[in-house]
């Protein structure tokens, strides 16, 4: 039921950005990019089995993170786009902090206490590693993904063209992604085979989102032009 799932999730994802684009405009646009960063960086720590591969979750989420800079630099232009990657950046920051700074407090010693700290201590307390990678693959791939954005809607303009420079600019920045927050998050942590095969998978799983999501630049490019958004 794994794929089923992930395909539900990969729905789930692009139209809940179109209604946050269509009740708040630009700033639903902005409100999703950290809702992203943080989801999928709690989400990225658990390992699944997906189309027959070893995968991790987080790999829709983040990747609806490009979709967003895309409709922002379509629509609004680069400056708004890379405004968007900052916000996300921050998000990141401000989570592993405070989240570290709460697993320093002692619980309560009931049972119930300790075992939610015992969670939350195994999801956070790995989660310098997994931020101090996604910072540098968010980073790196987000800041690509809007130079080669624009780059390719200089030569390849007008609205028939979308599609083109969309899924140029993501496909690559998605592989960037891929690499550097693999090897750095989980270097040591998986073997050898499997950390290729996460690579692999991640930036395949990613691939499909970033051709999925084409038709929804579309959408929300149309919605900007017949003015249903703010």
């Amino acid at each position: 039921m794994n794929e089923l799932f992930w395909l539900a999730m990969l729905l789930a994802n692009f139209l809940l950005i179109l209604l946050a684009y269509r009740i708040f405009g630009k700033m639903g646009l902005f409100i999703w990019v950290p809702i992203a960063a943080i989801i999928a960086n709690i989400q990225v720590i658990q390992g699944v089995e997906l189309f027959g591969f070893a995968a991790t979750l987080g790999n829709i989420v983040y990747a609806s993170s490009f979709l967003v800079t895309d409709i922002l630099s379509e629509n609004y232009g680069k400056k708004e786009a890379n405004k968007a990657i900052w916000i996300g950046f921050f998000s990141l920051v401000a989570m592993t902090l405070l989240m570290n700074l709460a697993l320093l407090f002692e619980p309560l010693q009931d049972d119930f206490s300790r075992s939610v700290h015992e969670s939350t201590a195994n999801i956070f307390s790995f989660m310098p590693r997994i931020v101090i990678a996604s910072f540098l693959a968010y980073l790196v791939s987000q800041k690509h993904d809007i130079w080669a954005y624009h780059l390719w809607k200089k030569r390849f303009k007008g609205r028939k063209n979308i599609w083109l420079r969309n899924n140029l600019s993501t496909m690559v920045s998605q592989l960037i992604d891929s690499v550097i927050f693999t090897l750095i998050a989980f270097l040591g942590v998986y073997e050898t085979n499997v950390l290729i095969e996460i690579v692999l998978t991640t930036y395949v799983l990613k691939w499909i989102v970033a051709a999925a999501d084409t038709p929804f630049v579309y959408i929300a490019n149309r919605m900007q032009h017949k003015n249903v958004v703010k």
